[in-house]
């Protein structure tokens, strides 16, 4: 995990300029990089490096004696670098895994470099001797990116839309700071001015499609048919195998732990494979909630059960709604969802940068979306249906989901990892029949369940264990955590605001005095910004008019039983 920026064309000066690298400096606490690129006196690079493999000569941009004219700024890792270094006999020059896509790009350009890394990434790659500047990013946007170009040709590119929303360009406009599409990868012109001109912007790879790195992965072909045992062995088989490509450390690993299925089984899985692996530390695994939070109890028992080296955050709502400002700074967004669950993350991921030396953590975030775990799947009027909206949500994960587990996580120099979303389990588990991966007997990510249920990774009161969305479980039932922010925030919003609300923001207009005290924080911070979010999270299937899990009657009932 790192912070990566980059100027193409600038017409202010560059010193200046480089302030606005800074505000990305959490992403990188180890060290940090600025460097112009020789021949352009326009162009340059920023790096803030979260020093997690190769300590030695992990800094960036990279560039290696094989290839002087390739320059690369990268954030993320690739896990399969080993593999490709054997099927192709590249010669690398550091320990840093990253290099490979100069190896990569060297054979094949730029489309086989994207196909063929397996890991998360997000990346800015410059060839000089060919004058092409090459954008690209992981295919759910786990790592995040963002860019500016403007008609003339000025690019910018961060990973966080703060590092570019105060550059300073000739046009009078603000040029208009959008996300990277996730999946995607861009080619530009580098004209000899330092400008650059977009040639084309190409997805290259679905979630659906198995991707072409596939080929060389260490799991060999795993039997076909959709016979149920065949199917449960081919989800342990590469579930496991997505946590032990992700133990690729220098760094303590330490794991997220809700007391959920998700969270439970990557704890429970990477516990056994630290030990297989003789990793000759205890594996922390952190929780965070309220007084008597279903959570704090139900993470204490899986800790118990795997023998982790337990913490507990127990936080109140003071600290909770105190914390909102930062949070939404750090975010980006004002989904009213997002928002509330980024305060019980931000605020872990506080505690384990301060008071422990883990800096690698795994998250069990994208298994709700793959697996049809949230409640309201139980209302798909068909699996077919169902189908259709979990890769809706896949989708748009860098918009909620794993946007909240990267900015909360980066904003305390940790680097987030998350199994769930490995290419070749979640093109397998795509693949299956839509009607397999139904919520089944009132019970969502069955499959998911029955798959892991022999294994004695988990109790069974967990491996069973309803669904609780994250920033519900961080306080008791009697309480959510929703009707806490809303009793504070109903004090801080006139009823009159929230009349002249559609007046004063147009673009997705606040119907709620929640959603119009996080708007207004986000203005002071972005304003003028508020596309980023196309529209917010909510269930589909049932009139919601609130995303919590905690307002269905499903969940109600299901809490009652």
């Amino acid at each position: 995990m790192c912070g990566i920026w980059a100027l193409f064309g600038s017409d202010e000066c560059l010193s200046v300029q480089c302030l606005s690298a800074m505000k990305i400096a959490h992403r990188g606490p180890d060290a940090f990089r600025f460097e112009n690129v020789n021949g352009f006196t326009n162009c340059c690079f920023g790096f803030h490096r979260l020093a997690v493999v190769d300590q030695l000569y992990g800094m960036q941009p990279i560039r290696v004696k094989k290839f002087p004219y390739l320059w690369l700024c990268y954030n993320g890792e690739i896990y399969n670098f080993k593999q490709l270094q054997k099927q192709f006999g590249f010669e690398y020059q550091t320990l840093v895994d990253g290099e490979v896509i100069l190896h990569l790009y060297n054979r094949g350009g730029i489309e086989q470099t994207a196909c063929m890394l397996d890991g998360v990434f997000a990346f800015i790659l410059l060839d000089t001797a060919n004058r092409k500047v090459f954008l690209a990013r992981d295919t759910y946007g786990v790592r995040p990116l963002f860019k500016v170009l403007t008609d003339d040709g000025f690019l910018g590119v961060c990973s966080e839309a703060k590092g570019l929303t105060n550059l300073k360009h000739s046009t009078s406009f603000c040029p208009k700071v959008e996300p990277f599409l996730p999946g995607h990868y861009e080619v530009l012109d580098l004209k000899p001015t330092g400008k650059v001109a977009s040639v084309e912007i190409v997805k290259f790879h679905s979630y659906k499609d198995e991707p072409l790195h596939a080929a060389y992965d260490t799991v060999e072909n795993l039997p076909s048919g959709f016979d149920l045992e065949t199917v449960k062995s081919n989800i342990r088989i590469l579930f496991e195998n997505a946590v032990r490509k992700r133990l690729m450390a220098h760094r303590r690993i330490g794991c997220l732990l809700s007391g959920g299925l998700d969270s439970s089984l990557v704890a429970a899985v990477l516990l056994k494979l630290m030990k297989e692996m003789n990793i000759n530390y205890p594996l922390q695994t952190f929780a965070i909630g309220m007084e008597n939070s279903p959570d704090v109890l139900a993470a204490r028992k899986v800790a118990m059960h795997i023998g982790s080296e337990h913490h507990e955050v127990i936080f109140n709502s003071e600290e909770g709604i105190q914390a909102i400002e930062e949070v939404i700074f750090s975010l980006e967004t004002y989904d009213i969802t997002t928002v509330r669950a980024s305060v019980g993350m931000y605020l872990v991921s506080k505690y384990i940068h301060k008071k422990t030396d883990s800096v690698v953590i795994f998250s069990g975030e994208g298994s709700d979306e793959l697996t049809q775990g949230y409640i309201y799947f139980h209302k798909a009027p068909s699996p077919e249906e169902a189908a259709e909206e979990s890769e809706r949500l896949l989708k748009e994960l860098y918009l909620f989901d794993v946007l909240r587990a990267d900015r909360t996580t980066a904003a305390h120099g940790l680097e987030l990892r998350v199994p769930f979303l490995d290419h070749r389990f979640t093109s397998y588990y795509l693949s299956l029949p839509a009607e397999l991966r139904i919520p089944k007997n009132g019970i969502e990510k069955y499959l998911l369940r029955q798959s892991f249920e022999d294994s004695n990774l988990l109790p069974k009161e967990i491996l069973w264990r309803p669904k609780e969305a994250f920033s519900d479980g961080l306080t008791s039932v009697k309480k959510s955590w929703f009707s806490i922010l809303q009793d504070y925030i109903d004090q801080q919003v006139d009823d009159l605001l929230l009349e002249k609300a559609a007046e004063k923001y147009p673009f997705n207009p606040p119907k709620t005095k929640e959603s119009y005290y996080y708007r207004q924080i986000f203005e002071k911070h972005y304003s003028g910004q508020s596309g980023w979010l196309p529209h917010y999270w909510m269930p589909r299937w049932i009139k919601a008019t609130d995303p919590s899990a905690r307002t269905l009657k499903h969940y109600k009932s299901a809490a009652q039983e």
